[in-house]
């Protein structure tokens, strides 16, 4: 069986472009004893993947990442064919596996790819981002960065799912009305309009008491001096340096007000939430089910896509998360 795989040939300095990958074809045999081949379904395009396309990716080699796969082939008693499988065997139309790093997905009568935001890694972040690390308490003030992307727009409408005043950023006028009209936000900044400082010191009449960091630079800058005594900031990400040689971001220079108003600030992983999966996907699947929590996807079709998918998250293509759909669900 012949496969197409994207492959990374130049690692980017600054944001990558189409020519610092290739797509690659490969011949795959059928699975020995104790094997099974996937067909991957879609494919997971994160903004983490990016640092590691400094150093970590391998060159000439397929792309790891998040896909959620069906298994057509099997000599593996503990996976069945056509049962679904989520991996990290993503950027690939099929692979030949043993069976690690494998697990079976029971989508539930949801749609499957709600699994590739809401439902999985995207949503099980913002979930353990916002309610453990930041402690959220009923009724506080949140302010999202990156609120239209995958993650912050599922944590901003967790905190509204609280009873919190929540603000977010986002990078459009488009994006900000989705924000207000759909997601029901009572505060949208696009911050490419006006001084972002001041924009949030309007938006946010009464501080903030959780800071869900998405973005880092400038939006910290902002943040910190709005920061109510006792606050948490949750850095989940920091795109706006990804680009940047050493993911090295601009300078922050209002940390010294996190001295006086006693603020905890703590990145954190998503694995770190594992054991809060049963409650985190019943909360999840009984606010969708209940129209309290909306999600949106942005799709790119065929494995040729995935670069420009990858790409496109750091120029604003996405509203929601990005994923690249391979075969029908």
């Amino acid at each position: 069986m012949r496969s197409k795989e994207v492959h990374l040939i130049e690692r980017p300095q600054g944001l990558p472009t189409l020519a610092q990958f290739r797509i690659a074809q490969t011949e795959l045999a059928d699975p020995a004893e104790g094997e099974l081949l996937v067909q991957n379904i879609y494919l997971s395009v994160d903004p983490a993947m990016r640092p590691r396309l400094a150093g970590a990716a391998a060159l000439n080699e397929a792309m790891m990442g998040g896909a959620i796969g069906r298994v057509l082939k099997s000599r593996n008693l503990l996976f069945k064919e056509g049962e679904i499988v989520e991996s990290m065997n993503g950027f690939r139309e099929y692979f030949i596996s043993d069976g690690k790093g494998l697990s079976t997905l029971k989508p539930d009568g949801m749609p499957l790819v709600a699994y590739m935001s809401v439902l999985g890694l995207t949503g099980l972040t913002a979930y353990g981002g916002l309610l453990i690390i930041g402690a959220l308490k009923e009724g506080e003030n949140v302010f999202v960065s990156a609120a239209a992307g995958a993650v912050g727009s599922v944590a901003a409408q967790i905190a509204k799912i609280k009873g919190c005043y929540v603000i977010g950023s986002a990078g459009s006028d488009e994006k900000c009305r989705w924000l207000k009209d759909d997601l029901g936000l009572d505060a949208a900044i696009n911050y490419k309009k006006g001084e972002l400082r001041t924009s949030l010191k309007a938006a946010a009449p009464n501080g903030i008491d959780v800071y869900f960091e998405n973005v880092g630079g400038e939006h910290l800058n902002a943040a910190l001096p709005r920061m109510n005594a006792l606050g948490r900031i949750a850095v989940c990400g920091m795109i706006s340096a990804y680009n940047n040689f050493g993911a090295v971001s601009e300078p922050v220079t209002t940390l010294s007000n996190m001295i006086y108003n006693r603020l905890t600030m703590r990145g954190f992983v998503f694995y770190e939430f594992e054991s809060k999966r049963a409650q985190f996907l019943a909360d999840m699947k009984g606010w969708i089910n209940a129209g309290r929590l909306k999600y949106r996807t942005t799709i790119l079709r065929d494995i040729e896509q995935a670069p420009a998918a990858l790409i496109g998250l750091f120029t604003g293509m996405n509203t929601g998360k990005m994923v690249v759909q391979l075969a029908e669900g």
